[in-house]
């Protein structure tokens, strides 16, 4: 098998100084990277975390364990750099592989000025996604005495952008009540009261009634993910979402809705609001960050925003 380091080393090499805010450094998930398309390496306040995706061969193994060393050995950043370690996505445990310092497995990092709380070693998911950073920037800057609708809301990222940026109320809706207990401690790392959020522990599908109830909405959050068993499929249950929408919307209200897999594209969001929800109209697509350069613009994180023209009266 061949395989080339040196893009990753070069970002490496580039590193003269680390930010204060957690990036993600390198992402191979791009393609633009022949042999490294399933690496991704992330600053985590002072944890580097290597991910593998698929399993690889020794060589290849080694050779990225050489490229760490190589990067912890420059010194370039030793008083900052606490741990560096690998984490075999790919394994039924996510194993993790330590190659330097201890790993601290609960770490808060920072965003845009925000704090989150990440889960480290042991789960697929940290908390919090990377690629999402300028969705929840845009959230930040569009919410201000806005009421929001956060669908999927995971840990609530999206959450704590809109009450950064003045958002007069939240409704978190997410299977996964271990995911909304982190939302909350998010928000409290934030400083944000809860007396405006809700953290609704429901399954969508059977929470239309309940979420009319705290509507209308003057922004709908939609980032559900690609595939979750017994409970989603996107290709299917996004038209349900967007078929039930307007009667959640604000006249004027805003939609910003969402889809990660390479193989959907944008159009596919826009042809099927057209069809479920004719009067929200399509906007724009938000830029991924830079460093999510992707093969096939298609191919990465969709981010879509939509404007409801009439809506709940």
């Amino acid at each position: 098998m061949q395989f080339d380091f040196s893009p990753l080393q070069q970002v490496f090499s580039q590193l003269t100084e680390l930010p204060d805010e957690a990036v993600r450094l390198f992402h191979g998930r791009g393609r633009c990277y022949p042999s490294l398309e399933q690496l991704t390496v992330d600053w985590l306040s002072g944890q580097v975390m290597c991910t593998v995706f698929k399993e690889q061969d020794d060589d290849w193994m080694e050779a990225l364990r050489q490229c760490l060393r190589t990067f912890i050995s420059s010194g370039v950043v030793q008083n900052k750099l606490t741990c560096v370690f690998i984490q075999h996505r790919y394994r039924l445990d996510n194993s993790v592989e330590v190659l330097f310092g201890t790993l601290e497995e609960q770490v808060v990092i920072t965003e845009n000025d925000l704090k989150f709380e990440l889960s480290l070693g042991k789960k697929q998911n940290t908390g919090l996604f990377f690629d999402m950073r300028n969705g929840r920037d845009w959230v930040m800057r569009h919410s201000e005495n806005k009421k929001v609708l956060n669908l999927f809301a995971y840990t609530c990222g999206f959450s704590v952008a809109a009450l950064a940026g003045g958002a007069k109320q939240v409704v978190n809706l997410d299977m996964a009540k271990a995911a909304l207990k982190q939302g909350r401690r998010n928000h409290q790392l934030n400083g944000h009261t809860l007396d405006n959020i809700s953290f609704l522990g429901h399954d969508l599908f059977k929470s239309w009634g309940k979420l009319r109830k705290f509507g209308p909405y003057d922004l709908v959050i939609i980032d559900p993910p690609t595939f979750q068993k017994g409970s989603f499929a996107l290709t299917k249950d996004y038209q349900r979402i967007l078929r039930k929408l307007p009667e959640l919307l604000c006249p004027g209200a805003t939609v910003l809705a969402c889809v990660n897999d390479p193989s959907i594209q944008s159009q596919f969001l826009i042809d099927e609001m057209h069809r479920e929800a004719p009067s929200i109209k399509f906007i724009e697509r938000l830029h991924n960050p830079e460093v999510f350069e992707d093969i096939d613009p298609q191919g990465g994180l969709k981010c879509l925003v939509f404007s409801n023209e009439n809506g709940v009266l």
